[in-house]
């Protein structure tokens, strides 16, 4: 889930206006995405081990569709997905659990919403988060908005995390995490399609054969 799974310098200098522009910005993009009943997204991400100076690129494609479906299809390493179908959200990671298949209840200790962008930072983000101006910077070719995010309480997804919101569209293009370990996650949206056609077999997951499935419902007891 390290892959999957899913930073912040606050301006002190901008105190009233800043954080109320802040919210401003954070709020238009919550329901910007409300809005978008479904969605495909391109994407590259990179995750940056601090410690060791390391860091691994992969690059993929998103798809969402309301109102919790997700598939999330990896072209670099090729074969990786993570598929939310409704009922279960499955981890597919060849490329680094080779044989190997879990199974999350898709609405169980949020596991959704770890693996989905908007769920993590756009459900409630006031409420959630201290939010705050970061300044600004072109993502992708696009002006952007930064916003920091620091959670109010203590939780196992991130430590802090950052947003960039494209203000033309209010999309999020771009966001940052850092995780209790210290590894930083950035991942980039080079393309977004709003409201997407997408098709609801785009959501289904079959296990390879011989695979081996942990089942978290079932070693959770739920």
């Amino acid at each position: 889930m390290k892959r999957i799974i899913a930073g912040i310098i606050a301006l002190g200098s901008a105190a009233g206006a800043g954080a109320q522009s802040a919210d401003v910005v954070i709020d238009r993009a919550v329901k910007s995405y409300a809005e978008m009943k479904s969605v495909r997204a391109e994407f590259t991400q990179t995750i940056t081990n601090p410690l060791t100076g390391t860091s691994a690129v992969s690059r993929g494609v998103m798809l969402r569709k309301n109102p919790n479906l997700l598939s999330i299809n990896f072209t670099s390493p090729k074969g990786d997905r993570v598929v939310a179908d409704g009922k279960s959200l499955w981890v597919y990671l060849p490329s680094s659990a080779p044989g190997q298949v879990m199974r999350l209840p898709a609405n169980g200790n949020n596991s959704l919403a770890m693996v989905d962008p908007g769920g993590l930072f756009l459900s409630s983000p006031s409420t959630r988060y201290s939010v705050a101006a970061a300044g600004t910077a072109t993502v992708a070719g696009r002006k952007t908005t930064v916003i920091s995010l620091v959670p109010k309480k203590s939780n196992n997804t991130f430590s802090r995390a950052k947003v960039w919101v494209d203000p033309s569209d209010n999309s999020v293009r771009q966001f940052e995490v850092v995780d209790a370990n210290g590894l930083i996650r950035v991942v980039t949206i080079t393309r977004l399609q709003p409201n997407a056609a997408v098709a609801r077999s785009e959501f289904t997951f079959t296990p390879p054969k011989n695979a081996r499935i942990l089942d978290s419902t079932a070693m959770s007891g739920m």
